[in-house]
Parts: structure tokens; sequence; C-alpha cells
């Protein structure tokens, strides 16, 4: 999936959208608060790939140039 993600975020950047960077950034952090209290389950697999992906969108987000 982090591939996947790299990609998307390659694209966002190439088009300059902010916006649907910080959209994509925003549903993945919301997975993460619903994975955190997740119970009977362990989610730690889940959370390790949601964080990867924050960090390759935080990284395509601080490549543009701010608004």
């Amino acid at each position: 999936m982090s591939r996947s993600v790299e990609l998307i975020v390659e694209g966002y950047v190439k088009l300059n959208d902010r916006e649907a960077l910080e959209d994509i950034l925003a549903h993945r952090q919301d997975l993460l608060r619903q994975l955190v209290v997740v119970t009977g389950v362990d989610p730690q697999q889940a959370i390790a790939q949601i964080n990867g992906e924050i960090t390759i969108i935080e990284a395509g987000l601080a490549t543009l140039v701010p608004e």
C-alpha cells in the first residue's frame, strides 16, 4: 500500500494539489485515531502502515510551495 500512496502523493505534488494532499492526510490521521482505540484485535501492523503513509504524505506536502 505504501508504494500506492507514494504514487498518489507524487501525482498530487506534480499537480501542486495541496488540498488533495491535506485531505488524504486528514483521512489517514482519522484512521490512525480509530485504530488506536480498537479492542479485540492487535492493530499494531495497521498502525505502523498508516504512520508510514502519513510520513509519505507529509513529505509530499513539504515539497509544495507554501500558500
